[in-house]
C-alpha cells in the first residue's frame, strides 16, 4: 500500500465517529458500501473515479489552491479526504488534478471580474416588488393545498403529475414547471419538509401563511441566500452578484444549470433582473448581497396595498377589491372557496365549504361573527340563511373511536342517513356493517371521517369525552422523526470500520501493505527481525503472500526469498 493511502487510512482512523461520516457523505459514499477496514476506505477514496467526482464538489478558489499545493487549500478539500495534516494533496489526487488541468485549463485560473451592480431604475423596480408580491401569493396557494393533502412525490423527487394538474387548474400555479421552485423556496426557508414520499407544510409554514407580504419575503430571501453552496457565498455572509455563477464550479458539468436555476428562482422573487445581461441591482437585493439582514423596507412602497374589508353579495360571492390582508385571506378561505385571483378576488359560499370550516372548529356565531367584521357591506340575507341552514345540519353523522372494540363507531339520530350511509356504493371500502342503533368498520376514525366528508355527509368526530373534535385532513406538520444525521445514516459502515481497526492494530497494516505491494508486484524495503534480535532491511519484489510467509525476488542477491510475516517488522516502497 502506497504512503498516501496509508497517510489517508491513518487519518480517517483518526476522526470521530461525526466527521468521518461527515466526510463519506460529502464524497456521496453509499451507506451500502461493502468495505471492511480503512484500508478499502482509503483505496475507494483515492480511486481515480472518485476523485474527479470529488473534484467537481470543489470550487474555483479551491481547485487553484490546491493545484498550487497551498496550505490555504483547506475547506472542502479537507472535508473530502483530498489533502493531509498539512492541507497539501495526496499524490493520486495532485494526478487527477493534472489531468483536470490539461482537460479543462480554464478551470484552475481566476474568472473574469464581471460588471459592477448598478441601481435598477424605478420601472424595474416596481416590476420585481410585483414579481415578489406574486410569487409570494402563488407560494400561499401551494402551502395551503398542501395544507389540505400533501403533495405526493415521485420515486424521483418532482412533484406527481396529478397533483402538479390540481394546482396548475386551481390557478396556483401559471405552469406545471413553476412548481419545483417554489417547493425549494419553502423547503430552503423551513416552511415545508419532504417526508418520504410526499411534501408536507411545517409549523413555520402555517405561521408564515399568517404574516404580511413584506414578512413573508424577508423569510424566503433569508433561506434563498442560506441555500446557496459554499461556492457562491462570500466570507461577510453574502453572495457574489449573479453573472459570477456560473463559473464557481468549474469542473461540474452540471453545475450551469443548478446556477441558471438559483438565478430563476431569485428572479421570481424580486431579487435579480429577469434579463441576465443587465446589472441593474435593487436596493433591497444590494443589502441581501453584502451579507445584511432580508429588510422589506425599500420594498414596501413598491406592494399593492392589502386591504382588510370585503363586499359579501346576495348571491352567495364576497369580493374583495384588492389584495385581502394574508390573515383575513386565509380564514375567508377556510370558509369560502375562491374562485378568482386577481386585483379583484371572488370567493363563493357553499354548504360545503361552511362544513368544511365548521369542521375546523367554526361556528355559526363565530363566522357571523367575522364576516360582520370583515364586510362592508353587512351580511346578506341568503347567505345568512345558508350559515344558519348548514350550522342545523352539522354533526348530523357522528364518527367516534369505540376503545372496547377498537372499531370505528358511525352514529346518527337520522335513521335514513344512516340507511343511505349503509347503501352508498363510494364508502364500500370503509367496510360498514350495522351495529346496534348505527354502523361500524374496521377503518381508523380520521379515515372514516374524511371519506364521508367527501361525499358530503355533515359529520363531525367525536373524541374520547364526547365532544366535538375538529380533525385537520393534513399529515403532522413536523415529522415524527429528524432527518437522520450522517452518523446515523453510516451507522453500519462506522461500525465495521472501528471494529476492523481494533481487531487488526499495526498488524493488520502491515498486512494490508503487504497485499498491496503483491498485487502491484511493487518493489518494496522489508525490515525484517532476525533470530538474534537484529534487523535487517532486504530489497525485494513482491510475488506472493500466503500461509503466514511473504514470497518476493531479492534484486540484489537475485534470489527468491520466502519471510515469515510475523519477523516483519516494517516495509516502505522501495
Amino acid at each position: 500500500m502506497g504512503s498516501d493511502a496509508r497517510a489517508l487510512a491513518t487519518r480517517l482512523a483518526e476522526l470521530d465517529d461525526a466527521a468521518l461520516a461527515r466526510t463519506l457523505a460529502a464524497r456521496g459514499i453509499s451507506p451500502h458500501i461493502g468495505w471492511h477496514d480503512f484500508f478499502d476506505a482509503a483505496d475507494g477514496l483515492l480511486d481515480p473515479a472518485q476523485l474527479d467526482r470529488a473534484l467537481t464538489r470543489l470550487d474555483r478558489s479551491e481547485l487553484i489552491a490546491l493545484a498550487a499545493g497551498s496550505a490555504r487549500a483547506g475547506g472542502d478539500a479537507d472535508l473530502l479526504a483530498l489533502t493531509d495534516a498539512d492541507h497539501a494533496p495526496y499524490e493520486p489526487v495532485a494526478g487527477r488534478i493534472a489531468a483536470a488541468a490539461a482537460s479543462h485549463p480554464g478551470a484552475f485560473a481566476p474568472a473574469p471580474a464581471p460588471a459592477a451592480p448598478t441601481p435598477a431604475a424605478p420601472r424595474s423596480t416596481a416590476a420585481a416588488a410585483e414579481r415578489a408580491f406574486t410569487t409570494a401569493g402563488s407560494l400561499a396557494d401551494v402551502l395551503l393545498a398542501c395544507l389540505h393533502t400533501p403533495l405526493a412525490r415521485t420515486g424521483a423527487g418532482p412533484v406527481s403529475a396529478v397533483d402538479r394538474r390540481r394546482l396548475t387548474d386551481a390557478g396556483a400555479i401559471a405552469s406545471p414547471d413553476d412548481l419545483e421552485d417554489l417547493l425549494t423556496s419553502a423547503a430552503e426557508a423551513g416552511l415545508a419538509a419532504a417526508r418520504d414520499r410526499e411534501w408536507v407544510v411545517t409549523d413555520a409554514g402555517e405561521a408564515w401563511l399568517q404574516t404580511p407580504t413584506p414578512r413573508r419575503w424577508e423569510v424566503i430571501a433569508e433561506g434563498f441566500r442560506a441555500g446557496l453552496p459554499r461556492g457562491i457565498r462570500t466570507p461577510d455572509g453574502g453572495f457574489p452578484i449573479p453573472a459570477s455563477w456560473p463559473d464557481a464550479y468549474p469542473l461540474d458539468d452540471d453545475w450551469p444549470a443548478h446556477a441558471e436555476r438559483r438565478r430563476r428562482i431569485g428572479t421570481r422573487w424580486g431579487l435579480f433582473d429577469p434579463d441576465e445581461s443587465s446589472t441593474a441591482e435593487y436596493p433591497w437585493t444590494t443589502v441581501l448581497r453584502e451579507g445584511g439582514r432580508a429588510d422589506a423596507a425599500t420594498m414596501a412602497p413598491y406592494l399593492p396595498a392589502e386591504i382588510d374589508r370585503v363586499y359579501l353579495q346576495a348571491d352567495l360571492t364576497a369580493i374583495a377589491p384588492g389584495p385581502l390582508a394574508p390573515a383575513l385571506d386565509l380564514r375567508l378561505r377556510s370558509l369560502a372557496l375562491r374562485e378568482s385571483r386577481a386585483q379583484a378576488s371572488t370567493y363563493r359560499f357553499t354548504a360545503e365549504s361552511l362544513g368544511a370550516g365548521m369542521g375546523e372548529g367554526e361556528t355559526a356565531a363565530s363566522m357571523r361573527e367575522f364576516l360582520a367584521g370583515l364586510s362592508l357591506t353587512g351580511i346578506p340575507q341568503p347567505l345568512d340563511y345558508l350559515i344558519e341552514s348548514t350550522a342545523s345540519r352539522h354533526g348530523l353523522v357522528r364518527v367516534s373511536a369505540d376503545d372496547l372494540s377498537g372499531r370505528t363507531r358511525v352514529d346518527s339520530a337520522d335513521a335514513g342517513v344512516l340507511d343511505t350511509i349503509a347503501v352508498d356504493q363510494a364508502l364500500r371500502p370503509l367496510g360498514l356493517v350495522g351495529d346496534g342503533d348505527g354502523l361500524s368498520s374496521r377503518v381508523a376514525r380520521d379515515a372514516v371521517y374524511w371519506t364521508l366528508a367527501d361525499a358530503r355527509y355533515p359529520v363531525i368526530a367525536i373524541d374520547a369525552a364526547g365532544r366535538p373534535e375538529p380533525i385537520h385532513r393534513r399529515a403532522a406538520a413536523t415529522p415524527s422523526e429528524p432527518a437522520p444525521t450522517p452518523a446515523q445514516t453510516y451507522e453500519r459502515v462506522l461500525a465495521t470500520l472501528r471494529h476492523s481497526h481494533t481487531a487488526g492494530g499495526e498488524a493488520g497494516w502491515l498486512e494490508r501493505e503487504l497485499e498491496q505491494a503483491v498485487r502491484t508486484r511493487a518493489e518494496i524495503v522489508v525490515v525484517v527481525r532476525m533470530p538474534d534480535g537484529t534487523e535487517r532491511a532486504l530489497t525485494l519484489e513482491a510475488s506472493g503472500l500466503g500461509g503466514g510467509r511473504l514470497r518476493g525476488r531479492d534484486r540484489a542477491a537475485d534470489i527468491e526469498r520466502t519471510l515469515p510475516v510475523s519477523s516483519i517488522v516494517s516495509v516502505r516502497a522501495a
